[in-house]
């Protein structure tokens, strides 16, 4: 059994921990924002699982001893970022910007013979919640899984527009750092103050929390909530549809 299915299939996980006042003690008038700054993994599409049994191989071919489950918090960071974490932790020493790029190749292509992840329940709904809302949506991922990218129109018709994305490729730091949301404020033209951030990963709560966004966290994986907690979400949902439930309700 997973260290996390405790979590994720405990009923009474649910009840006692998703529906209590503590969840609604710091909701802001939604209507006040003006930009929304979207993660993609996990919050667009269900492909997380793809991705941590992707990183998996890829380490294990090489001898680096990993958890399947602990890349759920990894989740934000960049391939290479990820990379040098278990590197130096399993082997004690890191690699350069080059051999990074070779290895993240093979993890993608892992991911890509995965196959392709469904699109997240509830995911069009809580975007198109958001354009009645007023909101500017603007894609901040920390990867750079261009297969992914290119289902995005398909699936999103002219929600992510060129122009309107920021990925692991076009950060420094990546997540946990404010960088990404950062830019992604800038992208939607507005202070970070007026956007709030859609996240599935504390690490990416922590970076909304760091550029200054109001963070919401939509629990679509194994992570417990206390986790989203101690990383200061403002409002936590138990899934998307949830979320897109909440949204539709403000639009009136």
């Amino acid at each position: 059994m997973h260290r996390f299915a405790k979590w994720q299939y405990s009923p009474i996980f649910f009840v006692i921990l998703y529906f209590t006042p503590k969840n609604m003690t710091q909701v802001a008038d939604i209507k006040k924002f003006r930009g929304a700054l979207i993660d993609m993994d996990g919050v667009l599409y269900d492909s997380m699982p793809g991705h941590t049994l992707a990183w998996q191989r890829m380490m294990q071919t090489l001898g680096v001893k990993c958890d399947r489950d602990e890349f759920y918090l990894y989740e934000g960071m960049t391939g290479p970022a990820t990379i040098n974490l278990l590197f130096k932790r399993e082997l004690g020493y890191e690699v350069d910007a080059e051999r990074a790029a070779e290895l993240y190749k093979i993890k993608t292509q892992n991911f890509i013979e995965w196959g392709e992840p469904p699109m997240m329940p509830g995911a069009d709904r809580m975007l198109a919640a958001l354009a009645r809302l007023g909101m500017k949506r603007v894609l901040v991922t920390g990867s750079g899984q261009a297969s992914l990218f290119e289902r995005l129109q398909r699936d999103y018709p002219g929600v992510f527009p060129d122009g309107c994305r920021v990925t692991g490729n076009d950060v420094t730091h990546g997540k946990p750092a404010p960088e990404p949301y950062l830019k992604g404020a800038q992208l939607a033209g507005f202070d970070p103050s007026e956007c709030i951030v859609v996240e599935n990963a504390p690490l990416g709560v922590r970076a909304g929390k760091a550029a200054g966004c109001y963070t919401i966290a939509v629990t679509t994986g194994p992570i417990p909530r206390e986790a989203f907690e101690r990383e200061g979400a403002d409002l936590i949902f138990p899934d998307m549809n949830s979320f897109a439930d909440w949204l539709e309700r403000q639009i009136i």
